[in-house]
């Protein structure tokens, strides 16, 4: 697997606040921006990133939602498909099967062997309603 990117995602309670905090406090800059997902990304090293996901979000699989404290491992990757493929073949578990989501992904996620969530995603284009929350 060649991973594209890899950055953390925190399942916060407060995701617009929690990224007043990173932005003022560690210089993040929002690059994608509703009221249930922030994406940050340093303005001095893009390659650093930071995601804030609402805890009880409708895309946290059934059992796994979760307030502070809690994390998504996020790996972007070329093609989401063949990595599906092949994580299948190994036996990982698969607790939300691949699918494209409207704000913009193709993705699957697994866990790992202590039960943290990983999400395997392939950038899509979004549906025309999240078009507007992406900041160029």
């Amino acid at each position: 697997m060649i991973v594209k990117e890899f950055y953390p995602v925190l399942m916060v309670d407060d995701v617009q606040g929690l990224a007043k905090f990173y932005v003022a406090n560690f210089g993040f800059v929002e690059r994608f921006s509703t009221d249930w997902y922030v994406h940050l990304q340093s303005a001095s090293s893009p390659t650093c990133n930071l995601a804030l996901l609402r805890g009880d979000h409708e895309t946290i699989p059934p059992g796994r939602k979760a307030r502070s404290g809690g994390i998504v491992l996020s790996f972007e990757v070329a093609n989401v498909d063949h990595i599906y493929t092949e994580m299948k073949a190994r036996g990982l578990p698969i607790v939300v099967e691949l699918k494209d989501e409207p704000f913009g992904q193709r993705h699957f996620m697994t866990t790992d062997p202590a039960g943290t969530l990983i999400d395997v995603i392939t950038p899509i284009d979004p549906s025309p309603e999240f078009e507007g929350f992406y900041q160029s």
